[in-house]
């Protein structure tokens, strides 16, 4: 097996575990963990040959934008005191606690590779939490809490792991020249992040057609962070503000076929961008394991730095999140949307869901091989262990184990908060119908049925959002229309049916395949729309 194989092979096993962890309630990122270790176990399976410069370019600017498609600016400026308390410095203490143990128990490191090793596993992350708490039923409030801290947190550790792996590399440190590249990193990333969106955004407007559009996006952010990291900024955080500008002024809510493709495109790159790293946990535990020479005061360092992990966010949420509720309480943010835990029970899910996963693997395979003047990095076999060892506990012990926890403590959904805020848009959206059909009728006179039936599909619009809109009286008739509705759409989902076999029938047959295209593709679009 050469390593295009393998990458295949992981290719495959990004795509089959999502249906078999949700056959078996299980995550698929920790299914992709154990492939890549049954992997590794194989004789013919070679090992991962990806050299570390090329790790975070290739792997996070993807995972980042796909992220951000989940949330938006709003949402980030309405919880920034919560990001900032309960994410954002969590990562300082998290890395301060971790590289004040590993320094001490691994005789001869350097404290800017510790420091390095505690920015790298500080982060948790989203994705392996998020795809098990959307099968849970978890409180949607509980989840954006842990994307957003996902999100930013990555965004904060990785800026320190680069100070850190400097001065490793370099073998000079301060901390005025620490703080100075922090700040400058910041600047520039934000600079680029603001230029690039602004570009991409005027010239999305000169692409009508969604393939090009998509084909930008794919492009962005790759784009932020190679030029953020040229100009000596922060890559990650010129692809979050790249990805949350255009999030924000780059939507044409008129283009259906786009957003929905392009929402369906970054799925897949998601997908299999995350099953590949979580695929490569498993074969590169294999290799660090196989090519170290690792005792017993090793693995004890291990051990200590996922306690150290775990125990530092359980001690530092319960205080941080009883703060966020007590100032949210008192009105110290104006914003009635900020969104904390609001239970300890929350704050404990909350805690155990601080799996460590694809940020973690992409920051420690980056790790140089080599430092300034040939010399190899110190520690460097011992530190892929260590991170490895905080992942593939977090991950196997606290994924495995968060189902029966948030059981256990009894931890759902809001069901009603929901249902009254679908309720709410619901009757926001037929409301601006309503009154853009008052404006058309100003300016053009319409005959009186078709006012009437334009009138009734305005409303309709609601209705179809939120069925309990109508009340009791009305619901029956209201469900013998939306039957009856049903009924025709499935006839014409026939007729659809049909035609669309006959024109591959055609193009079977040697009709030109371009123009047969050409003409099926009206046919789905009109599909799409539900109209013949």
């Amino acid at each position: 097996m050469d390593q295009l194989t393998l990458l295949l092979t992981l290719v495959l096993g990004a795509l089959v575990t999502i249906p078999v962890g949700q056959r078996f309630g299980l995550p698929a990122p920790v299914l992709m963990t154990v492939l890549g270790g049954v992997l590794a176990l194989l004789p013919f399976v070679p090992n991962v040959e990806i050299p570390p410069d090329y790790i975070l370019p290739l792997v996070l600017p993807p995972l980042l934008y796909a992220a951000v498609q989940r949330t938006s600016w709003r949402q980030f400026a309405a919880n920034v005191r919560p990001i900032l308390l309960l994410a954002v410095a969590l990562v300082f203490v998290t890395t301060a606690a971790v590289a004040a143990t590993v320094h001490a128990v691994v005789p001869g490191l350097p404290l800017a590779a510790a420091v390095a090793l505690g920015a790298l596993v500080a982060p948790p992350d989203p994705i392996a939490a998020t795809s098990i708490a959307g099968s849970l039923g978890l409180p949607r409030r509980l989840v954006s809490i842990l994307e957003g801290e996902g999100l930013f947190n990555d965004v904060t550790a990785i800026v320190l792991y680069h100070v850190a792996i400097a001065a490793t590399v370099s073998g000079t440190f301060s901390v005025a020249g620490a703080a100075g590249l922090l700040a400058m990193s910041t600047v520039v990333a934000l600079a680029v992040g603001f230029a690039l969106g602004w570009a991409a955004e005027r010239l999305m407007r000169l692409l009508d057609d969604p393939t090009l559009k998509i084909g930008l996006t794919l492009l962005v952010p790759f784009a932020a962070y190679v030029l953020a990291d040229e100009f000596q900024g922060s890559g990650v955080l010129a692809v979050l503000v790249t990805a949350l500008y255009l999030s924000e002024y780059a939507t044409d809510p008129d283009d259906v076929l786009g957003r929905l493709a392009e929402r369906s495109f970054w799925d897949v790159v998601d997908t299999i961008v995350t099953g590949i790293a979580f695929g490569l946990i498993g074969l590169e535990l294999h290799t660090v394991v196989a090519s170290g020479d690792f005792d017993g005061a090793l693995v004890g360092a291990a051990a200590a730095v996922v306690g150290v992990v775990v125990g530092v966010r359980l001690l530092w949420l319960l205080p941080a999140a009883a703060l966020a509720q007590r100032l949210h309480q008192r009105g110290g943010h104006p914003d009635e949307e900020e969104e904390i835990p609001t239970t300890w029970r929350e704050t404990v899910v909350m805690w155990w869901s601080g799996m460590r996963g694809v940020a973690s693997v992409a920051l420690v395979l980056a790790i140089p091989v080599s430092v300034d003047g040939g010399g190899p990095f110190p520690h460097r076999s011992d530190l892929l262990f260590i991170a490895f060892a905080v992942v593939l506990a977090t991950l196997l012990c606290q994924g495995l184990t968060l189902p029966w926890l948030v059981r256990r403590l009894d931890v759902g959904a809001d069901t009603e908060a929901e249902r009254q805020l679908e309720r709410q848009l619901a009757l926001r959206a037929a409301k601006a119908a309503r009154a853009r059909l008052a404006e058309i009728e100003q300016v053009q006179e319409l005959p009186e049925e078709m006012a009437e039936q334009l009138q009734r599909a305005a409303y309709g619009i609601a209705t179809r959002l939120y069925p309990d809109l109508v009340d009791e009286d009305r619901r029956e008739a209201h469900a013998q229309r939306l039957e009856r509705m049903r009924t025709g759409r499935k006839i014409t989902g026939e007729l659809l049916s049909a035609a669309r076999h006959e024109l591959l029938a055609a193009r079977s047959e040697g009709y030109d395949p371009e123009i047969v295209d050409r003409v099926l593709r009206h046919l789905d679009v009109r599909t799409l729309r539900g109209a013949v």
